[in-house]
């Protein structure tokens, strides 16, 4: 989805974004989020078990969310932000925006303790990283934004990602399950269900609105869809221009406003035959919502701080986070990589 002449620096800082995090978890990410005593991976060897799987897979599979959660939050400030300043940007995030969450969540924090429910990241993930971005988005968007045409670079590699991530999302839903059963399958079905109907519901209102149902719609109802809805995410996509913030990937849209309604229906739909002690609004257990708003509210705030912090942080140590205005106008494949995604002549 980023422009043709950025297209490779997309690429490049979302593969650091990845290879940042993985060490950062084999080092202390890991730690922060489930235990001080494993600080770099000491104590875990391979017969050690965390259920009935072995530690290090354990380990690795929350890794990805992390991996995946950063990488997302870069959706929103493609095509204009120094690698330079990315890469203090994400190590800084990660230790001290996305471990505290995942540790209050999923590590043993007051999240968990107070009964938050997110099998698969919905605020650990989704709502964080879409409040991050949306921070980042705030602090300036592309040159000529509003003003010109910003076509994506490949329609159809926009396609072919989405269906990539359809089918990788198996993992992380069903995966979360850390076994092969009932749950897990139910997961695996719900996530397949839900993608179709975001790409169904999106289609359709691009077909009453605009008449012409369009492939990158479809692709993004099959994004939102497997967060947690579509419409809602449609109407933020519009909202957007009017309000004048440029989210380059829509990451806010997506991630944020459909991980906060997937947490609150959370709150609404738990139900005990599903997930043991899991007991939603509808269920007879109100009390059940009222924690997943606080846990919304609280992981907004604290992103949102927190984020604001690392953003005057990294531009003190990196000297500002923009790229030069002569290399944004250029391309930043060329400027900074000397390299062309596409040979058209």
């Amino acid at each position: 989805m980023s422009r043709y002449k950025n297209l490779l620096n997309t690429f490049a800082m979302t593969f650091v974004a990845y290879c940042l995090a993985s060490v950062i978890w084999v080092m202390w990410g890991y730690t922060l989020t489930f235990g001080p005593e494993n600080l770099f991976m000491h104590g875990i060897g391979v017969g050690t078990l965390s259920g009935s799987i072995p530690t290090f897979v354990f380990a690795l599979f929350q890794m990805k969310f992390a991996g995946i959660t950063v990488s997302l939050v870069l959706g929103s400030i493609v095509d204009r932000m120094k690698s330079s300043a990315w890469i203090v940007f994400t190590i800084l995030w990660i230790t001290f925006v996305y471990c505290p969450i995942a540790h209050w969540v999923w590590g043993g924090g007051w999240m968990g303790k107070m009964g938050a429910l997110d099998f698969a990241g919905g605020t650990v993930v989704h709502v964080n990283t879409g409040v991050a971005a949306l921070v980042l988005a705030l602090v300036g968007g592309r040159i000529g934004c509003g003003n010109e045409a910003m076509f994506p670079s490949s329609i159809a590699l926009t396609g072919l990602g989405a269906a990539l991530l359809w089918f990788g999302w198996f993992g992380f839903n069903a995966g979360s399950q850390l076994s092969a059963d009932g749950v897990a399958s139910s997961a695996f079905l719900v996530t397949d269900t839900s993608a179709a109907m975001g790409a169904l519901a999106w289609m359709f209102a691009e077909w009453v609105v605009n008449k012409k149902p369009t492939i990158l719609g479809m692709a993004s109802g099959v994004v939102s869809g497997l967060v947690a809805g579509s419409l809602g995410f449609y109407s933020v996509a519009r909202i957007k221009h009017k309000l004048g913030y440029d989210d380059s990937l829509d990451a806010f849209g997506v991630h944020g406003m459909c991980g906060i309604w997937g947490a609150l229906a959370t709150g609404l739909f738990a139900n005990p035959q599903i997930t043991a002690g899991a007991r939603g609004l509808f269920f007879g257990n109100p009390k059940q919502l009222g924690i997943h708003i606080v846990s919304i509210s609280a992981t907004a705030l604290f992103t949102a701080v927190a984020t604001i912090v690392i953003v005057y942080i990294t531009r003190m140590l990196n000297g500002g986070l923009r790229v030069e205005q002569e290399h944004e106008i250029e391309g930043l494949d060329n400027a900074l990589h000397g390299e062309r995604a596409f040979e058209l002549q």
